[in-house]
């Protein structure tokens, strides 16, 4: 049955997948959508609806399929660190111009705060009824929850959701690390007006206040929560942007801690940009590790400056608060973090030295299913632990790649366990015509949750694996190594397999 369901994973992922070969430089164009959904899950007697906000990336395909991956977190009810990580895939038919049906399904791993979860597998089939407006497309139906390795979550519900049409450039994987002048891009397509990501690598701090103790858990009134996390920011117009950020607990309460949050500000730049100034405001979820957040859902005012320490990398200092909007949990969020600027798929028009080069970065995305081999617990006998896990790798040389990954059990008896780390790793030049490569990499983070003893979070796990590239875009990636948790009793062998989205992004 595992077997059957890692399967289903990946062949969804997987979805038109090509063997054509194109070893130019050229503009690829990828459509895809954002969509924020929102189900409220019936829950037994005496226990609100458990209100479930996800967010998911799709890619689209011209016969009207969809692809992609997708995180929900808990926002209302009783059970404040719930969170899932799983696979979309979906079609979408015109019934008008504008109207639109839409049949899909998510699966994956995930739980929390002593929900009756399971293992932590779960499925979400869904039909729904959209109308597309100029800039977005909102839609609503029916869907159905299932957690069914021996969970007791298991009903239908109303969904409702938000899309948002996008599109990105890339191109072949096989031109990473290939560079350019700018006289070679000059008069090609792309010769237009570059975009910007900030990638940031954080280190934060909840200083809470509050009450000590109740039914559903510890506000560990006066403790401090450290966490470790990563921050995405897009721009906008006029100096306002975009972001996404994500943390887990590695110290300071016990293991299980984690929240997600999506949110804006406005930047104020000065001394020639290497100085900012940025208030920013973000809402998502949070919880767990007998953090209690009631629902789940947070808010968090933020206030943050960004030196410029060399070229486009700065140093971060950040002060504000997490809080819930009845204040029933509140903390003091301060931190520090590393930021890097990446200017992308585009040229600096005021750049006149046409030897100026500028170089391809391979971009992978990875969707796996990972096997912790009797794995520790609390109070508990050891078991084998499954999990989903999504991976994303930046190269940035022929060999080097950084890495971020966060994982969420789906089988094994541990629902809850979750995991967000961050680290690098070493690649081969590819062999067998281009086709394979070897690996190793070190991640380590946050982890928790489940009865699966990390002790205060904090976890390392190395390891060797192939990769096998498929086509231009799609490969499979097998790997076995160790993890270890520095402060508890997992510590065991590990195995993966997993599928491979692969591009190159202008640098």
């Amino acid at each position: 049955m595992r077997f059957y369901v890692v399967c289903i994973v990946f062949s969804l992922a997987a979805l038109h997948i090509s063997a054509q070969k194109d070893a130019t430089p050229d503009l690829k164009e990828q459509q895809a959508f954002i969509e924020l959904d929102f189900l409220s899950i019936p829950r037994d007697a005496g226990e609100a609806n458990l209100t479930l906000s996800g967010s998911h990336f799709n890619l689209k395909f011209d016969n009207g399929l969809y692809t992609g991956i997708g995180i929900y977190g808990a926002i209302i009810g009783e059970r404040g660190g719930f969170f899932t990580l799983g696979a979309n895939a979906g079609y979408q038919g015109d019934l008008t111009e504008n109207l639109f049906y839409d049949l899909g399904l998510h699966i994956g791993g995930g739980g929390g705060d002593s929900a009756p979860d399971g293992g932590g597998a779960f499925l979400i089939p869904q039909a729904k009824l959209g109308y597309r407006f100029e800039n977005f497309n909102l839609s609503a139906g029916y869907s159905y929850i299932n957690f069914f390795d021996n969970g007791d979550i298991n009903e239908h519900q109303v969904i409702a959701g938000i899309q948002f049409p996008i599109e990105f450039d890339h191109t072949d994987y096989s031109n990473a690390n290939q560079d350019y002048s700018l006289k070679d891009l000059k008069n090609t397509s792309w010769d237009k007006e570059k975009s910007r990501l900030g990638f940031m690598v954080h280190l934060n701090n909840l200083k809470t206040s509050g009450q000590s103790q109740n039914t559903r858990g510890v506000l560990y009134n006066g403790a401090t929560i450290r966490l470790v996390g990563v921050e995405v920011s897009a721009p906008l117009k006029n100096g306002f942007f975009t972001y996404a950020r994500f943390d887990g607990a590695y110290d300071g309460i016990k293991s299980g801690y984690m929240d997600v949050f999506l949110g804006a500000g406005h930047e104020f730049a000065f001394n020639r940009n290497r100085t900012r100034i940025l208030a920013k405001f973000a809402a998502g979820a949070g919880g767990g590790g007998g953090v209690d957040t009631q629902g789940g859902f947070l808010v968090y005012p933020d206030l943050s400056l960004e030196q410029q320490l060399f070229n486009n990398t700065y140093l971060a200092l950040n002060l504000g608060s997490v809080l819930s909007p009845n204040q029933h949990f509140i903390s003091t969020a301060y931190g520090l973090g590393l930021k890097y600027d990446v200017n992308y798929n585009g040229l600096d028009q005021r750049d006149q030295n046409k030897e100026r080069r500028s170089k391809f970065y391979g971009l992978q995305v990875i969707l796996k299913e990972d096997l912790y081999l009797n794995a520790g617990r609390i109070d508990e006998a050891d078991q084998d632990l499954y999990q989903i896990a999504l991976q994303v790798n930046l190269d940035l040389g022929n060999h080097f790649y950084l890495a971020g990954q966060t994982a969420f059990a789906n089988f094994g008896g541990a629902g809850a366990y979750a995991e967000g780390l961050v680290g690098a790793g070493l690649h081969t030049k590819p062999f067998i015509n281009d086709r394979a490569r070897l690996f190793g990499q070190v991640l380590a983070g946050a982890a928790g949750g489940g009865q699966v003893s990390t002790g205060q979070g904090l976890i390392v796990k190395p390891s060797l694996g192939l990769e096998v590239f498929l086509s231009d875009r799609f490969g499979l990636r097998a790997a076995g190594g160790y993890v270890d948790a520095v402060r508890g009793d997992l510590s065991s062998p590990i195995l993966n397999l997993g599928l491979t989205y692969n591009i190159a992004i202008l640098k």
